[in-house]
């Protein structure tokens, strides 16, 4: 083992690099995304290309989760005579995990793969280079809107999700058991507690902090022309997930430990 570590120091030289760059590059965020001059009109597109051009694929994923989610349920209840708990279980199981999940992942394919895309084509064509020399901060300007923007713009998505899992949920129990709206949010929001807002709104800003860092940190730093640019996108969308499958495992055994008091 220690013959091979001898035999590539430059892998795991790079590696520490890389982790040292990435730190680099969030602290820079912490230090310049609250500091005087704000580029607001630029955060408000930022979100309104996250937010809002998002909408439509979120609205029928989430539309989808809750119909298929009720669906497949139901079976399993009826053996037991509980259907009645169908509304509980599919509030619980969309605000605790699959709305927050599920908003983040099509965030990181569609977002991410965006923003690494669109800063990587700004590195290889120098436009970040001539940003810089025109004494322009271009890591205010395109790094640290895009994201404060899908750090505030993925919880108010997480929630709408959750919102359209619900109807979904309906729509499949008012057809097979004719359960009215009323009774049916009645019992949907009674199991729910401030814990489980709590936790899914933590959890939404990290999983868009995530997001938002690792396409910036890909496009950014891109290299190797137009190549590097499909690399940017393609690392931006796999990292993204991988780390907010790593956050998902983590944050459920840290709420656990509260719910369990």
């Amino acid at each position: 083992m220690a013959q091979q570590a001898q035999k590539n120091p430059g892998k795991f030289s790079q590696l520490f690099i890389t982790f040292y760059d990435v730190r680099h590059f969030i602290m820079r965020f912490f230090k310049e995304a609250f500091l005087p001059p704000y580029e607001g009109r630029e955060f408000m597109r930022q979100c309104y290309n996250i937010g809002y051009r998002s909408l439509l694929l979120i609205s029928t994923t989430g539309l989808i989760t809750g119909l298929v989610f009720t669906k497949q349920s139901r079976p399993s209840l009826a053996e037991f005579g509980a259907t009645s708990w169908l509304p509980s279980l599919v509030s619980i199981a969309l605000l605790r995990t699959l709305a927050p999940l599920l908003t983040a992942l099509i965030a990181a394919g569609k977002v991410g793969s965006s923003i690494g895309a669109e800063l990587g084509s700004m590195r290889v064509t120098e436009q970040i280079d001539a940003m810089e020399v025109s004494a322009t901060n271009p890591y205010k300007f395109l790094v640290s809107t895009r994201i404060l923007a899908s750090t505030i713009t993925i919880p108010i998505l997480t929630f709408y999700t959750a919102m359209v899992g619900m109807l979904g949920g309906l729509l499949n129990v008012s057809l097979n058991e004719g359960t009215s709206a009323k009774a049916f949010f009645e019992s949907a929001l009674e199991p729910i507690t401030f814990l489980d807002i709590t936790a899914s709104t933590i959890k939404a800003v990290i999983f868009g902090f995530t997001i938002g860092t690792v396409g910036c940190y890909q496009g950014y730093n891109s290299l190797k022309g137009t190549e590097g640019v499909g690399r940017s996108a393609n690392s931006a969308v796999v990292i993204g997930m991988f780390l907010i499958f790593l956050e998902e495992v983590v944050s459920v055994q840290f709420f656990a430990l509260f719910r369990s008091v």
